[in-house]
């Protein structure tokens, strides 16, 4: 029961057996976190397990309640009432535990999740490639042969739900940390409006860019998790895809693709417009801009270091080195180019919306390679280069997205035998509603592709 809907259609059908079916269901998630996590070649997917709790938490839960004891994992940046959050570092592991859980935490507890532990991470989250020195890399489930990375910074999260551990991976996407792990994993990642779900109780990478959102197995799953974090109704209409107007941006997304992502997503748009769907290619000369926006360090270093500089002078020496040197990039920016960062931001976003307005949504690669190897970019400064410019492919067409303040979800569009490979359907602010439903239609027309 790897698919949520359908694990609660079973609790449901359970009737009077309801709780012997959430207790079966608790423990098949359980069972399967236990093996990743024994298994040498898929290891280092949780930073904590919390097996016994989760077993009290499904057998208290509310089986009319919308998750009915079903397993969610939590990215290990949100708090955890009883727990320190070390956010996949070590510099923090002997920090006061929290006295309440994060409000995403919360919300899913509240509807009948149970939570089976804390996956691991790219360290402080400042990484879309997903490799930690700390606790180990989880290991991509898509290709037994190589070891592949899993992509960051939800690494863990990812693996959780691809290998079936979970049916709901909480994460965080600043600049495509949920989107890149799930497009490398072959799963779904839903990227809300940032707004829409409160980031209380995690800890902080970019508090202009972060976003608290999930990945799952497929697009009914995520509207259920993003309405529980949100609190809010999705309204996702049933018109078919000939009922939306999709653009296909061509500058940017596409430089440097992988063949075998550009084979896949000429596929898939090949596929849509069969369906019915209007795709008109455009060009968005606004992309050419981000460049010059960012040239003094972007939001990430700048506020990643307000909230590190302190914590960076007494117990730097314990960072990841690749980490440490990108938050110190933030020490340099003064305050009238953070201002102005601030104010060019905004004025991007309000060119990029008007060029956006006649469409729908916007169709594009949510990453332009497939998944590299550990061994390529491993911890070691004589694979920094390759690190870095794995990183910044990962992370270019995502982060977009987040500069933008805009919704996006990640959906898998390669063909069984493949190596993953993302679709990503993206918007500006508040469209998530008709992304949503978008990648509904979407998801239908792949699976017969």
């Amino acid at each position: 029961m790897n698919d949520l809907h359908a694990a609660r259609l079973t609790l449901q059908a359970g009737g009077s057996d309801a709780r012997t079916e959430m207790a079966r269901a608790i423990e098949i998630s359980m069972a399967r976190a236990i093996e990743i996590s024994e298994s040498p070649a898929c290891a280092h997917v949780f930073t904590r397990t919390m097996f016994d709790e989760a077993r009290q938490g499904a057998a208290e839960a509310n089986p009319e309640s919308r998750l009915a004891g079903l397993a969610f994992t939590s990215k290990d940046l949100f708090d955890i009432a009883g727990q320190p959050t070390p956010a996949g570092s070590v510099v923090l592991s002997h920090a006061p535990a929290a006295k309440a859980d994060a409000v995403a935490v919360a919300r899913l507890r509240a509807a009948g999740g149970v939570p089976t532990g804390r996956t691991n991470m790219s360290e402080f989250a400042f990484s879309g490639v997903g490799t930690n020195p700390h606790h180990g890399t989880p290991v991509n489930v898509s290709d037994k042969a190589t070891p592949r990375i899993p992509g960051g910074s939800s690494s863990g999260a990812a693996i959780s739900v691809a290998s079936g551990a979970a049916f709901i991976g909480l994460g965080s996407d600043t600049g495509g940390s949920i989107r890149i792990p799930a497009a490398l994993n072959g799963i779904v990642g839903f990227k809300n409006t940032a707004r829409l779900v409160p980031a209380d109780g995690a800890l902080p990478l970019s508090t202009t860019l972060d976003t608290v959102c999930a990945m799952t197995r497929s697009v009914r799953d995520a509207i259920t998790a993003h309405e529980i974090l949100s609190a809010r109704r999705v309204t996702a209409g049933t018109a078919p895809l000939a009922a939306y107007k999709l653009a296909v941006v061509k500058n940017v997304f596409f430089d440097g693709i992988e063949p075998a992502v550009a084979a896949a997503i000429e596929r898939t748009l090949k596929t849509l417009r069969a369906a019915g769907a209007r795709i008109e290619e455009i060009e968005l000369p606004e992309l050419a801009d981000l460049q010059s926006i960012n040239a003094t360090g972007g939001f990430s270093a700048a506020e990643s270091h307000a909230w590190h500089r302190l914590l960076l002078e007494r117990s730097g020496a314990g960072y990841d080195p690749r980490v440490a040197q990108r938050i110190l990039r933030g020490a340099a920016m003064k305050a009238h180019e953070y201002i102005d960062l601030l104010n060019a931001r905004r004025a991007w976003i309000a060119r990029v919306e008007t060029a956006l307005a006649p469409f729908d949504a916007v169709l594009s690669p949510t990453v332009p390679l497939t998944a590299p190897s550990i061994a390529s970019v491993a911890p070691g400064a004589e694979r920094d280069d390759e690190f870095f410019r794995v990183n910044a492919l990962l992370l270019r067409n995502p982060s977009i997205v987040n500069m933008l303040d805009g919704c996006a979800i990640s959906l898998p569009c390669h063909a069984a035998g493949e190596l993953p490979v993302g679709l990503m359907l993206w918007h500006a602010a508040l469209h998530d509603d008709a992304v949503l439903a978008i990648a509904l239609q979407a998801e239908r027309a792949l699976q017969n592709q």
